[in-house]
């Protein structure tokens, strides 16, 4: 069987292949009837996958070992390039809309596919190409920054996904001096983060501008393929956060100083739920993959199937260490049509989320990996973080095979979704800030942090902890440099994953016949509307945020912590 060590990376000719495509687009514009035209497109989809493919490959591979010389050549080679391909993509779109069989082709491919390539044409002309090639290099500074982390602790040297473990210790000695570990690293690289973010602020914006937009909100929206959903939605929803969540989430953080005997929570507490500590898996990385295999064969037919190709094509890299890309993520590599995920496993609870979270997020392309569009594999940014964050709710019980206590764990776990909503229109709205107003120096941007901590964090104390006092904390954020604006879809898709949990204390098989659905149609439909099909409740609806945190109220408040 071939597996993902297998899978043959050859770098793209892209002169040959803008050969190619200028071939295509002439017989695409020449074609007499939609049919023929209908032909054209796959073939300029094969071309685009095999583009794709390569790319994900060198991005795996280059994200597994930094180290990798040739690996981080061949993502710098993307890096560079990105604008050229970026190039092709808009030359696509821009002949689906002057197709004159655009109305056949809606019938074919449905409506989706030419709303996002209206979108699509919008965000890019041949004056960016450059700009978008040195917004990629800037934003992968950051991220080989964070992958080159080192943080020596107790005479060791760590990154930061392996200091995870002593940052959840039950000891408060320890949480502290492994925070004071970390944010003594961050506060000596304080100033090239605010200088990245600074580049990446200002070439953005000149990329907005070039295009004709008024600033990079309005192209960030355009990127992340908002069709049906706007800025002045997005802040009502933001608000609603803050009317019926941010509440809860003190309540929460009070029982929790509580529950653990402590007066004041600080930063270095916010991670342990319990005196005793938060439940930890019982077993290795290796053991919690195997386990896998019986929770996705128990859950459904099709989970087996998929679970089962993901293993035997060893399609996971799940465990932290040194020269490895932090964070985790799940992509997909066309020409072999499978999923990949990576992760940092590092002994914490985290580690079964992200491995729920990112097996959600590979089960949906694995169902809609069947559609000829390859702009349908994977719906936009919000609709997909619903299949993997209702993933985890899903799998709620089969948790007795990965811990001692699985009800310990299921309670961290929901009140850390809770809690993390707060949080996420913080970035959110931090992003609107910096957008609105490019010119803010780095100081200005982490103080307009600072304010909505207050306004959405209320109970942070630092401690006196620098950088964390300066307003640094979102240096941490990924998101914020590499991904703008993705990351209120975390927190739309969320109240979208409570909904699912509700509907599966009520009715399981309903609910995973609805979710199963939504993964089949994958980015066939907008968010709104693939909320609608999934019989949920848009988070835009007033009243939707209320009822869903009444239920989790009740529903925690009948875990009894006593016994935790």
């Amino acid at each position: 069987m071939t597996t993902f060590n297998d899978y043959k990376y050859v770098r793209p000719d892209l002169n040959d292949a803008k050969t190619q495509f200028d071939v295509l687009f002439t017989a695409f514009d020449n074609a007499q009837s939609v049919e023929e035209q209908i032909k054209v497109i796959d073939d300029i989809n094969v071309l685009r996958n095999k583009i794709d493919s390569m790319s994900n490959l060198a991005y795996i591979r280059a994200s597994i070992n930094t180290k990798d010389e040739f690996y981080e050549q061949e993502r710098d080679f993307f890096d560079e390039n990105n604008g050229e391909i970026v190039y092709f993509e808009s030359l696509y779109f821009n002949a689906l809309n002057r197709s004159q069989f655009k109305a056949e082709l809606k019938e074919v491919y449905g409506e989706q596919l030419f709303d996002l390539a209206e979108l699509y044409v919008k965000q890019f002309d041949e004056s960016i190409k450059e700009l978008l090639n040195t917004e990629n290099k800037i934003a992968s500074e950051y991220s080989k920054l964070v992958a080159s982390a080192e943080i020596e602790y107790k005479g060791d040297m760590y990154t930061f996904a392996q200091m995870g473990k002593f940052m959840e210790s039950s000891e408060r000695e320890e949480r502290k001096s492994a925070t004071l570990a970390i944010q003594n690293y961050r506060a000596g690289l304080m100033n090239q983060y605010d200088d990245i973010y600074d580049r990446l602020v200002k070439v953005r914006h000149e990329i907005a501008t070039t295009l004709g937009f008024d600033n990079f909100i309005e192209l960030g929206y355009v990127r992340m393929r908002r069709v049906d959903y706007t800025p002045d939605m997005v802040k009502t929803y933001r608000d609603q956060i803050a009317k019926y969540v941010v509440p809860v989430a003190q309540k929460l953080y009070s029982a929790q100083a509580e529950r653990i005997g402590i007066d004041n929570l600080k930063i270095y507490d916010e991670p342990i739920l319990f005196t005793n500590g938060n439940e930890l898996p019982k077993d290795d990385a290796h053991t919690i993959l195997e386990n896998g295999r019986q929770m996705y064969k128990e859950l459904s037919a099709e989970t087996d199937a998929f679970y089962s190709f993901m293993m035997d094509r060893e399609l996971f890299d799940v465990e932290a260490k040194k020269g490895k890309q932090a964070g985790g993520y799940c992509t997909f590599i066309d020409d072999y049509k499978s999923p990949f995920i990576f992760s940092n496993f590092n002994g914490t609870d985290s580690d079964i989320r992200v491995l729920t979270h990112e097996a959600g997020h590979a089960f949906q392309v694995f169902r809609s990996r069947g559609h000829k569009v390859p702009d349908y594999l994977w719906p936009t940014h919000e609709s997909c973080e619903i299949h993997s964050m209702s993933m985890e709710f899903l799998t709620y019980k089969w948790m007795d095979l990965f811990f001692n206590n699985a009800a310990k764990f299921i309670y961290k776990h929901l009140a850390d979704a809770i809690q993390f909503l707060p949080y996420g229109v913080a970035v959110d709205e931090f992003q609107h800030i910096v957008y609105a107003n490019p010119e803010l120096s780095p100081e200005e941007r982490r103080k307009a942090w600072t304010s909505l901590e207050q306004k959405y964090l209320p109970h942070t104390d630092y401690d006196g902890i620098e950088p964390l006092i300066h307003g640094a904390l979102w240096h941490r954020q990924g998101h914020i440099f590499e991904s703008p604006f993705y990351y209120i879809d975390y927190t739309l898709a969320q109240v979208c994953a409570f909904q699912f949990f509700k509907r599966s204390t009520e009715d399981f098989d309903a609910a995973w016949k609805d979710y199963l659905h939504i993964c089949d149609i994958g980015g066939s439909l907008p968010f709104n509307k693939i909320v609608e099909v999934a019989q949920l409740q848009s988070p835009f609806k007033d009243g939707t945020l209320e009822e869903i945190m009444n239920f989790l109220e009740k529903y925690l408040e009948n875990i009894d912590t006593s016994k935790f």
